[in-house]
């Protein structure tokens, strides 16, 4: 029988093994540091971004699987977005992690995101899981000092 507990799992773990956009972003004009002393994870996010849209984004850093895989997984649903359609996912996102209304959120906004639902259930990692969105509104915003999870 097939599960999709499974499926998520292996999603998460193939993102966090092979991260997509980990690399340095030589042109980029936003940049942030984030920091989750909890479980030690640390990133920077780069980004390009134009006349309010996401041309580029990557990310560096080392961190526990979900913190990589989330990095991962958002890197490559906001490339080519908004700025406000990464602050409307952002928030879809943070609903959906920390165990909000869960019939209010729009799957087809979440994407691949969806299969980090379940850290609802483990508190501990719910800072794992959101540490590069926080990092990312933070170079949005172009603040320079460090995101921190705790």
């Amino acid at each position: 029988m097939f599960d999709v507990e499974d499926l998520y799992q292996q999603v998460i773990v193939d993102h966090s093994r092979k991260p997509r956009n980990f690399h340095t972003l030589e042109n980029a004009n936003r940049k942030a540091e984030g920091y989750n002393p909890l479980c030690g994870d640390k990133l920077t996010i780069y980004m390009r971004v134009e006349n309010g849209i996401i041309e580029d984004l990557a990310f560096e850093g080392s961190g526990c699987a979900i913190s990589v895989a989330s990095a991962s997984l958002m890197t490559q649903l906001l490339k080519g977005r908004s700025e406000a359609d990464a602050e409307r996912i952002f928030n879809a996102f943070h609903e959906m992690v920390t165990g909000a209304d869960q019939a209010a959120i729009d799957d087809r906004e979440l994407g691949k995101l969806k299969v980090l639902a379940g850290v609802r259930r483990y508190p501990s990692r719910i800072k794992c899981a959101t540490l590069c969105w926080h990092t990312l509104n933070a170079a949005l915003s172009q603040l320079t000092e460090t995101v921190a999870t705790e």
